[in-house]
């Protein structure tokens, strides 16, 4: 049995992982600081974190346009996305209103990628 990994859905949980932590981790964690954990506005974890989702998205924005369904659009939206999660460690005090936009193009870009990739159906039969 062979299992296969969905690169789109990967994606969306990555961005939704990543909004979630943007969101509720200042508010929950707040006392890190006092056992000398700093992940609260620690730009190196959130660099990585922004590197991960780029890599995972044009992985599976990519592979789709490859091998599936030829529309660059998933990649236009992914690529407004990313642009607003790099604005957002640019002009940091801005988080909360570039945020939202960055988490809707990525998932959105994930989502079209996903639906696009499942019309075109003669990727996916099995051979048997």
């Amino acid at each position: 049995m062979r299992l296969k990994l969905n690169w789109d859905v990967l994606g969306i949980s990555a961005s939704i992982a990543c909004a979630i932590h943007c969101a509720v981790l200042p508010l929950v964690l707040t006392s890190l600081p006092v056992f000398g954990v700093e992940i609260i506005d620690n730009a190196g974890f959130e660099i990585v974190m922004i590197m991960i989702a780029a890599a995972v998205g044009v992985y599976s924005l990519y592979h789709g346009y490859k091998k599936h369904h030829r529309q660059l659009t998933p990649l236009f939206i992914f690529t407004f996305g990313i642009l607003f999660l790099c604005a957002k460690q640019v002009w940091h005090e801005q988080q909360l209103w570039l945020l939202p936009p960055a988490v809707f193009f990525i998932v959105t870009a994930h989502y079209f990628n996903y639906r696009s990739c499942k019309k075109a159906a003669h990727c996916h039969v099995e051979n048997v």
